[in-house]
């Protein structure tokens, strides 16, 4: 295979945008590959926001460069690049009709009016909007919205789709269908697709790969049971999800087991993998409120055990959440499904409890 047939469809090669004194984005190295749904997750102001409109062309680059089908795209006009931006309001002309609202940029273009019918026909009809063609934007819900709004970015045939927060405007009890129905379009189309979002869920849900961001540099690149199951940093750890994190010294290291001191825990964490890091290095524990069981019994098993107090719980439908004051202080969570707690006498508030988890429930950090 030569290296131009391997190299990745969308290459960022430290990407640096800086505003007066203001580095928005420092040196970011990032690999997209051909028909591949790749989310940026970051807060607000992390710097998610810039690097799309770096993509799109509506910012210059301070420094790097931006490959897109191996061709270098960093000073291109937005106009001039073969990437379409879905903007976070939509941005739909309220006085055009829908089908007005999708042909608006094949007119602007010069593409003749039978190609022009027939490719916002087809545009609707992925998205399943075809019957509303002749609505205006006011008489149609905010998915309805959102669906036109991608269709007229699918209509221009983009090799690179930027979405922008593309659910934020949804209510929640629709957001997850149109998730799903969105990723369904894409894979169909097979479309590359870059997303930045704040919402954790929203990247899990849609992304095949996700990168995290923060203060303008990724910190870690992976599919999102790779980021969510072995974060590379406290940071990540406690942005992805919810963690438990705990504070130690590496006591034990073997071939086949660690052990951690923790002034939280009645005995050490034992783990049955090893670790980089050498004994006696101070580390951190994310160990995951889905790993930890929590019962009125006392564990068999030696180590990786506490005792506390439940000092809240929440039932959320499908589980349940228990904040739990361990004898040290430490307030942890713990989630039990209600399908498991059906079939016990489960904890309430006040109650004392004992709280436990495997040898390999937990990610060590140094960082």
């Amino acid at each position: 295979m030569t290296q131009a047939a391997s190299a990745p469809f969308v290459r960022v090669q430290g990407l640096t945008k800086v505003f007066g004194e203001t580095t928005a984005v420092r040196s970011v190295n990032l690999s997209i590959e051909r028909n591949e749904i790749f989310a940026l997750l970051g807060s607000s102001g992390c710097g998610k926001s810039t690097l799309l409109r770096m993509l799109a062309g509506f910012e210059t680059a301070t420094s790097g460069q931006i490959f897109l089908d191996g061709q270098d795209i960093t000073m291109l006009a937005p106009y001039e690049r073969p990437v379409n931006m879905m903007f976070q309001s939509y941005a739909l002309f309220p006085h055009m009709t829908v089908a007005g609202n999708v042909s608006y940029g094949l007119k602007q273009e010069g593409v003749a009016r039978a190609e022009i019918n027939d490719r916002v026909h087809e545009a609707l009809r992925l998205v399943q909007m075809d019957s509303y063609a002749q609505r205006k934007p006011h008489q149609l819900s905010g998915g309805q919205q959102q669906r036109v709004a991608l269709a007229r970015s699918l209509v221009k045939r983009p090799k690179l789709l930027l979405l922008d927060e593309p659910m934020s405007a949804l209510d929640k009890q629709i957001r997850h269908n149109t998730q799903i129905e969105l990723v369904r379009i894409l894979e169909q189309l097979g479309m590359t697709c870059f997303m930045v979002t704040h919402d954790q869920q929203e990247a899990m849900t849609m992304a095949s790969r996700l990168a995290v961001m923060t203060e303008g540099e990724i910190r870690q690149v992976g599919s999102p049971q790779e980021v969510y199951a072995f974060p590379n940093s406290r940071f990540v750890a406690g942005f992805i999800g919810s963690t438990n994190l705990f504070e130690g010294v590496i006591t034990v290291d073997e071939s086949d087991h660690i052990m951690i001191e923790c002034g939280d825990l009645p005995r050490p964490f034992y783990i049955d993998h090893g670790v980089s890091e050498p004994q006696g290095m101070a580390v951190a524990v994310s160990l995951r409120p889905e790993r930890i069981r929590v019962a009125r019994q006392a564990p068999d098993q030696a180590h990786n055990w506490a005792q506390g107090v439940v000092s809240h719980m929440a039932w959320m439908g499908s589980y349940a959440l228990y904040q739990i004051r361990l004898d040290s202080g430490k307030v942890i969570e713990a989630t039990m499904t209600s399908l498991l707690l059906a079939d016990q006498d489960p904890p309430g508030v006040d109650d004392e409890v004992f709280v436990s988890w495997g040898h390999d429930s937990v990610t060590v950090l140094s960082s």
